[in-house]
């Protein structure tokens, strides 16, 4: 019997005066839940390179300062889809954010972690419990300098 293999998600924290961007999804498993953009990681690619484009063709924002921020292990059991999600920390450089793919996304905004809309993405319940939680989170403060 041959198993699906699982995927690398990539998703992006983009930092910006103490807020990050985050996006309702669409047409996708998870639909109508909330997460920061990001997508799969395609052949060849680093998670940075999938960072840089992923944000580009979601929001036509550019970014920089590409950093690992965490890993989850994350099984979407009723969509039978297995993720392992490579989360990356990053600072906004410009271009105010648009939603470019309405078919994957449908609405954005700039929030923190006292401001999280719900319901948030699955990978979302692995990454708030993590270790790594901490580190984002003092992350996210220092953007605000």
């Amino acid at each position: 019997m041959n198993e699906p293999n699982p995927r690398v998600g990539v998703g992006v924290f983009i930092f910006r005066n103490g807020k990050f961007l985050i996006q309702q999804r669409k047409g996708s498993h998870g639909e109508g839940t909330w997460s920061v953009p990001g997508g799969h990681l395609e052949y060849g690619e680093t998670p940075e390179d999938t960072s840089h484009r992923e944000v580009l063709e979601e929001t036509g924002c550019e970014i920089g300062n590409i950093r690992f921020a965490a890993v989850t292990n994350d099984f979407f059991e009723r969509e039978s889809k297995h993720y392992i999600t490579w989360w990356v920390m990053s600072d906004w450089l410009k271009n105010e954010p648009r939603i470019l793919e309405p078919n994957k996304c449908t609405a954005q905004m700039w929030v923190d972690f006292d401001s999280l809309p719900e319901p948030l993405f699955l990978p979302w319940r692995q990454l708030l419990q993590s270790e790594f939680i901490e580190n984002i989170k003092q992350e996210l403060e220092r953007s605000k300098q």
